[in-house]
């Protein structure tokens, strides 16, 4: 009885240590780490889940540049309703078909969501820009499952700290490579981009307007800091140390600037055009509109900064101030490369159907000019 006992015991342990082998790649997989999101929150979430959710501007845009959409279980109503000018939603329209756990939107940015909606999806992980320290602690605390704050800077920018969001958020989710390539790629066309505009010759007086603020505007609404002049160089007539961010001129400040180019943001197309139905005398006394370098741009501005549309703008630009640095560009190509790079398909057509050719002539422009 004894050797009998010893042997039973024997099996027993083997079969424990055969089954711990077993389990061992299971528990690692569902292993956690502790991460620091971008508020400096310490945060404690699942590696690579399997179920995630996005609120917040720009949130769901970083998790598709990552090729993890198929994990999202639920979105905004907000995504839903205007998919309209933002290249993720053309490139995946699929996004449409989830459920709308929480109404998003710009009254719910730094607000919580609908907790119900949330909880009833059933998250792993829960993804949320620009939402403070405090209260992100405060709606872990509700949900009781991992929240993480990512973030892209300021409004409208294209700051460093949309890379550190990719690249956080890429390592939670198993998509390091990714986030390594996607960071890598955007900085490369940046470089590309200044190096092209410093070795341009002249630098016209430019001006953009129609930029979008919270809903959208006409000629009037700029930028004193627009991305896509900085990175090549061009000459902001609204530039001002003093000024940053939104800015709306009044039309004698633009009459007093008289850019020799103005470029009008697609997203603010519509009232640029009705008010020059109403008022041609006031364009027609400004430089850019006498000699039809006037020109249209596809908003970027639009739940936060459409990336891949900033750049594609930029590119655009560059080709029209500094055509002999831009010579071997084609907008149009270079908008879907960046698209596909970043999304997987090419998506420029979508948005010139509704915005027009990017870098073409506005069509309430007369055609002789």
């Amino acid at each position: 009885m004894p050797h009998i006992n010893n042997t039973r015991r024997l099996v027993s342990c083997i079969l424990a240590g055969l089954l711990l082998l077993t389990l061992a790649p299971l528990a690692q997989a569902a292993g956690a780490i502790q991460i620091t999101d971008l508020t400096g929150r310490k945060v404690t979430v699942p590696l690579n889940p399997s179920r995630i959710v996005c609120l917040g501007p720009g949130c769901l845009r970083l998790i598709v540049y990552l090729e993890a959409q198929d994990k999202v279980v639920g979105i905004e109503a907000f995504e839903k309703r205007f998919p309209h000018g933002r290249p993720y939603f053309y490139a995946k329209p699929e996004l449409g078909k989830l459920p709308a756990i929480t109404p998003g939107g710009v009254a719910a940015i730094n607000n919580l969501p609908d907790l119900e909606g949330v909880l009833k999806a059933k998250p792993q992980v829960v993804f949320v820009t620009y939402l403070q320290k405090s209260k992100a602690d405060q709606l872990q605390s509700l949900l009781n499952i991992p929240v993480v704050v990512l973030s892209y800077g300021p409004f409208a920018s294209f700051d460093k700290v949309v890379l550190d969001s990719i690249l956080l958020a890429g390592r939670i989710l198993g998509k390091d490579k990714r986030a390594q390539a996607l960071v890598a790629q955007m900085e490369a066309w940046q470089k590309d981009l200044a190096q092209r505009g410093k070795t341009a010759k002249q630098r016209p007086g430019a001006y953009v307007g129609g930029i979008g603020f919270k809903g959208a505007h006409g000629l009037e609404s700029t930028d004193p800091n627009y991305l896509p002049f900085r990175w090549v160089g061009a000459k902001n007539l609204a530039a001002s140390p003093k000024k940053a961010g939104h800015v709306m001129m009044d039309k004698e400040q633009l009459l007093a600037l008289n850019p020799e180019y103005v470029f009008a943001d697609g997203g603010g197309l519509a009232l640029v055009a009705a008010d020059y139905a109403k008022k041609p005398e006031f364009y027609n006394n400004l430089k850019a509109f006498q000699t039809g370098r006037v020109y249209v741009l596809h908003p970027f501005n639009w739940y936060t900064t459409n990336l891949g549309t900033a750049l594609a703008d930029a590119y655009a630009i560059g080709k029209i101030l500094q055509p002999e640095e831009f010579k071997d560009v084609a907008p149009p190509a270079k908008a879907d490369e960046i698209y596909v790079f970043l999304l997987g398909k090419p998506v420029y057509a979508a948005m010139a159907k509704r915005y027009g050719p990017l870098g073409g002539k506005p069509p309430f422009l007369k055609k002789d000019k």
